[in-house]
């Protein structure tokens, strides 16, 4: 599975995930600064199948469900790495499965 972190949140997040997926940061892919529509639509046509965010407006400002992808919106008081370790604890179990489209809360 392809998945992107979204740049509010910290890389090291990445070994988090498990080596069985692809992870990769909008940093490394060049899309620092895209706007939330056009980062959903590069994801896209990258052949992502995920997104994990912080973004709690994501949501409101974006029809989700024009994007055959899932986001990740991860309910957490902060972006630092140890308190979204316990988070991405969780987004590794939905990816075991096959995953929904569209928005997936994610808290403790």
């Amino acid at each position: 599975m392809k998945i992107l972190l979204d740049e509010n949140l910290p890389s090291k997040l990445k070994a988090n995930i498990g080596a069985d997926h692809e992870v990769r940061t909008v940093r490394e892919m060049g899309w620092n600064g895209k706007k939330n529509g056009d980062l959903l639509g590069s994801m896209t046509l990258a052949g992502f199948h995920a997104l994990i965010t912080v973004d709690k407006n994501l949501s409101k400002q974006q029809n989700l469900s024009r994007f055959p992808i899932t986001v990740f919106l991860l309910k957490a008081r902060d972006n630092k790495h140890e308190t979204l370790q316990e988070f991405m604890v969780l987004v590794a179990e939905y990816c075991t499965k096959p995953l929904q489209t569209g928005l997936i809360e994610v808290s403790l």
